[in-house]
């Protein structure tokens, strides 16, 4: 579960931030001491997309959008009523 960020988030202590490619368009932000998750971002423009429970009151966050629903196991299912995409409509709302 993420927020959407359309700009970089701030980070306290973004010494220890370090990054990874994790595909041709995207990379994952991680704490290099605790190995936290801290963001996915596309490479190209300003998404970024934050875990939810970094946030305190995150139980209270909007669940609206499901992406890459083509992907998902047939028993995996979420009780609130979604927007949902399949990779294809994904790559294409990004131009990826």
């Amino acid at each position: 579960m993420t927020l959407e960020c359309h700009k970089a988030p701030r980070i306290e202590g973004i010494e220890h931030v370090t990054a990874y490619a994790s595909s041709e368009w995207a990379e994952r932000g991680f704490c290099a001491k605790c190995g936290t998750h801290l963001f996915y971002r596309l490479k190209q423009g300003e998404f970024y997309a934050v875990p939810v429970s970094l946030f305190d009151g995150s139980e209270n966050s909007p669940f609206e959008l499901q992406i890459f629903v083509d992907e998902k196991p047939g028993n995996y299912r979420f009780a609130d009523e979604t927007k949902e995409m399949t990779g294809e409509e994904v790559f294409k709302a990004f131009s990826l």
